[in-house]
């Protein structure tokens, strides 16, 4: 068999259907992602021969680079379908999840992956910092519609916000992880330069460049492009070509590309609000979020069959439940306990803190920086911890939603 045109014809067949999954996980109430997990983990135990390698750990770059653009790809998204202007009032409640609910997760992950799990200090904070932020790519059944959507949700707008921000805010802690390990391993480190470069610096760039960015492309898209024929344009695929460009250029800064795109995409989104144009971005980067995600998804099914949950234990299992059941559910209560919202949408706002790929993401990135200890651990806790919260937050999201609404 040759092993290339199976997998060209596996990526056909996945990306062909997934055109429909989006309308049939309504219907269902169950995310598609359960149902690529599922072909995944077929897939993987009838041909693993045929099939490449989807052990994180045995493809170190392709794993960091393959999260890190769907992750950025996402971000764009999300921030295009906010119809909600920033200011400190109106967002409220997602800066409180960033401020409380995100440094509450990181400090217990930590402190029970030290005394629980006995990981090294270094690695038990990066366990923190990689399962703390609620991810963007899972969460498409809990967050906002497309843009000038005219149904309205607090519940959604307030976790498809944290979702956007989050991803930039807890790289330091990332950064963090790094510098304990090198304290450990006797480098010397200056915790004063990590707050200094790592915190203040990074997110500042992250966040100036990222509102200069969606200015200038807001400028050309709106402005120029209508008053001159030649410059005029309409495409969708230039939100992921601002996303690249955004990215790339806030990385060469040393700021948080994460956050820089998420802070263009907002200042883009609302350059002008209720321009047309904004859907068809919207949805071209939806469409390559969905076609990168029903790969990743079939990849992380084989991960499981291959083996990256052999080292989960009774301690990790009651890890992964604390976190996912109480945890985030109650950190993320108390943050929006002041919020004019009615009770249940507040254990809702708590409940739905989705670990998704960018977990993967920020393992990867620690790993590719420091040589952690229990990298066998750490790919297993973040593993089940994300399989868990797919099966929970997927077969219960559509539902609750609805209930909410």
């Amino acid at each position: 068999m040759d092993d290339y045109l199976l997998i060209l014809t596996l990526t056909g067949a996945a990306t062909f259907v997934m055109a429909w999954m989006p309308g049939f996980s309504k219907k269902t109430g169950i995310s598609y992602s359960i149902f690529y997990i599922i072909a995944g983990i077929l897939l993987y135990l009838a041909i693993p021969e045929y099939l490449p390698d989807p052990l994180p750990e045995n493809n170190e770059n392709l794993t960091l680079h393959l999260t890190e653009l769907i992750v950025i790809v996402s971000l764009m998204g999300s921030g295009i379908k906010i119809d909600r202007p920033f200011s400190f009032k109106a967002w409220s409640s997602p800066l409180k999840l960033i401020g409380i609910t995100m440094l509450l997760c990181i400090s217990a992950a930590a402190v029970m992956g030290y005394y629980l799990l006995s990981l090294g200090l270094a690695s038990a904070v990066l366990l923190g910092a990689a399962l703390a932020p609620t991810d963007p790519v899972l969460a498409a059944d809990v967050q906002v519609g497309p843009p000038n959507d005219k149904a309205k949700s607090e519940v959604k707008f307030t976790l498809t916000s944290e979702a956007g921000l989050n991803d930039g805010v807890a790289f330091p802690f990332t950064w963090l992880a790094i510098a304990l390990g090198l304290m450990v391993s006797g480098r010397q480190v200056s915790f004063m330069e990590w707050f200094a470069f790592d915190v203040l610096y990074r997110l500042g760039a992250g966040i100036l460049i990222g509102w200069a960015c969606g200015k200038g492309i807001g400028f050309l898209l709106f402005r120029t492009s209508e008053k001159s024929g030649p410059l005029s344009s309409r495409d969708g695929f230039l939100a992921i070509a601002a996303t690249l460009l955004v990215y790339g250029i806030t990385e060469f800064a040393h700021g948080y590309g994460f956050l820089a795109v998420f802070i263009c995409s907002i200042t883009l989104r609302h350059y002008e609000k209720d321009h047309q144009y904004h859907k068809e971005l919207h949805s071209f980067t939806d469409q390559a979020e969905r076609l990168l995600l029903s790969l990743l998804m079939i990849l992380f099914g084989g991960s499981l069959v291959m083996g990256v949950l052999k080292p989960v234990n009774t301690e990790i299992i009651v890890f992964v439940i604390l976190f996912l059941l109480v945890i985030r559910p109650l950190a993320g209560r108390l943050a929006v306990a002041t919020s004019k919202i009615k009770n249940r949408e507040k254990w809702v706002i708590g409940f739905f803190g989705i670990k998704g790929l960018g977990s993967v993401y920020y393992l990867s990135f620690g790993f590719s920086e420091f040589h952690f200890q229990h990298q066998d651990r750490l790919w297993a806790i973040v593993s089940l911890t994300i399989l868990l919260s797919i099966i929970m937050h997927g077969f219960s999201a559509t539902t609750i939603m609805k209930k909410v609404e």
